[in-house]
């Protein structure tokens, strides 16, 4: 769990707040705020209920990965299964759901890494990060408006796709990270 550190330097307090939006997956407020040196100003942010993110490994070390049409980005893009958590569901059964969602794959083995915030200055949304082993191949049900082929790479060719620009992902790339450091600690999984 993220760790949440406070300095009276530097905090900010709130003094109201606005829900000037509220949509199927975001909610964005207008706050006004009282910065450390006494001033006021306004925060806009996006409140985000939280997500998941799995790299699935297989036996040999590959790695399974999903391409998707992302629309804010006009692009196909490269990332590890992933997807919002559902109102009170647990973040591990969130990652199995997601992992047999998008690529029909379950698993005997799961490792937490880390989560992460993805881009604080504007919202909170945090993705719980997992690595998913054991693997068993079933069949894909992703969601209705979701369409999304697998594709299969060995670390060799992960990182030669991440020095090519080819995975960008923030989330994926933080994975794979966490990951990879994880393999570093004799302590950890």
């Amino acid at each position: 769990m993220l760790k949440v550190l406070h300095d009276p330097k530097l905090d900010e307090k709130q003094i109201s707040s606005e829900n000037v939006f509220s949509g199927r997956l975001l909610h964005v407020y207008k706050d006004a705020v009282r910065l450390p040196n006494g001033h006021d100003t306004t925060r806009e942010y996006i409140l985000h209920q939280g997500a998941v993110a799995v790299l699935p490994v297989l036996p040999n070390g590959d790695m399974i990965f999903v391409r998707q049409f992302r629309y804010p980005v006009n692009s196909v893009i490269y990332e590890v299964p992933a997807g919002k958590l559902e109102k009170g569901e647990d973040h591990l059964e969130s990652a199995k759901r997601e992992l047999s969602e998008e690529t029909g794959y379950t698993a005997t083995e799961w490792h937490y890494l880390t989560s992460i915030v993805t881009t604080p200055g504007f919202t909170n949304e945090t993705i719980h990060l997992y690595a998913a082993t054991g693997l068993q191949r079933g069949a894909q049900h992703p969601d209705e408006d979701e369409f999304l082929d697998i594709a299969v790479f060995s670390e060799k060719q992960v990182k030669d796709m991440i020095k090519r620009q080819e995975i960008y992902d923030s989330k994926t790339l933080a994975i794979l990270y966490a990951y990879m450091l994880s393999r570093e600690d004799p302590s950890r999984p």
